[in-house]
């Protein structure tokens, strides 16, 4: 029994703090959760985390809602990931360039390894080496000597200054001793059009992006920059069988939250992805529709993701700063 000297006030609040208590610990997600994706709706980076959040609204019992934030080669999307409230209900998708070139080429305002806590990684994908229908050359070997017998005349598409296709070409060029110019546009379609236009001789791309147009031949298929065949395309050889061993190059794709977000919130995340990882529906959206790769399990993991990137960035920073790529 309340004393009679207790105020009316006082009993309320001694009221609220026996039977507010549970209120105030709700069970994560008592809300819908933030998914910020650094692109623009439509394309293969926008198309992959949609299908993940679809089967993580089930897992988690709540909505996933896509922001699109674009502009700025992502940057502006991963800034607006870096400024949310680390409350477990804002996480965001990353990239290859994003997460690793951009820290090299742009002055960023916050540090792509120690302001986001890694959640998984979710898929690769090995870039393709095409070229425009009407260039002589029939397989790598000869593209190759083709380079090198017009050096600074050849021209390659690329996805911007910095962007994992820009990267790709660089590696190239250091693996050949090749010199040619690149022609930076505002993404894979534009890229392709301008390469189905013969305005540019060669693109390194996603298989997404690839694929449909080497199906249809209206362009030259060269390799797979990866030691094995893609599972999708399994008649285009690895760079390895090609003869330009060792010029592996794959976009890929992550999941992190704002840096101090609670562990709970993470492992609840991940759990949730990982069970949309092993849908046999989501899996062939992913290997088929999108041709990505599913990482192996130590991978789709916090610490997996986190080692992941460190070893992608101690790769490639260097051949970044020595190739003196600045963004525009």
């Amino acid at each position: 029994m309340i004393s009679k000297r207790l105020t009316l006030p006082a009993a309320a609040a001694l009221m609220t703090g026996i039977f507010g208590q549970p209120a105030l610990a709700q069970v994560y997600p008592a809300r819908p959760i933030t998914l910020v994706v650094p692109y623009a709706a439509g394309g293969s980076a926008d198309t992959l985390p949609r299908v993940l959040a679809e089967h993580m609204r089930g897992s988690l019992g709540k909505p996933v809602i896509i922001e699109n934030v674009t502009g700025g080669a992502g940057n502006i999307g991963v800034g607006r990931l870096a400024r949310a409230a680390p409350d477990g209900y804002t996480f965001g998708l990353g990239t290859w360039s994003t997460h690793v070139a951009n820290a090299a080429v742009y002055a960023l305002p916050y540090d792509v390894m120690t302001d986001f806590e890694p959640i998984a990684l979710i898929a690769r994908s090995p870039l393709i080496i095409v070229a425009k229908k009407t260039l002589a050359a029939n397989d790598l070997n000869a593209l190759v000597e083709w380079l090198k017998a017009n050096p600074e005349k050849a021209s390659q598409a690329t996805n911007g200054p910095g962007s994992v296709m820009h990267l790709a070409g660089v590696f190239l060029q250091q693996k050949t001793g090749t010199r040619f110019q690149f022609v930076p546009y505002r993404g894979a379609a534009p890229a392709m059009q301008g390469l189905l236009a013969g305005d540019v001789d060669t693109y390194i791309g996603l298989a997404a992006d690839i694929l449909p147009q080497a199906r249809a031949n209206t362009i030259k298929t060269y390799a797979v920059a990866a030691r094995s065949r893609l599972d999708a395309a399994p008649d285009i050889p690895s760079v390895d069988e090609a003869g330009v061993p060792g010029l592996y190059v794959s976009a890929w794709f992550g999941f992190w939250a704002p840096k101090g977000t609670p562990r709970d919130a993470i492992a609840k995340l991940n759990a949730a992805l990982v069970r949309a990882l092993a849908d046999p529906v989501v899996r062939q959206r992913l290997t088929g529709d999108l041709t990505l790769e599913i990482p192996p399990a130590q991978q789709q993991t916090p610490a997996g993701l986190a080692a992941f990137q460190k070893a992608e960035i101690e790769t490639w920073w260097p051949r970044i700063k020595a190739a003196n790529i600045k963004g525009e």
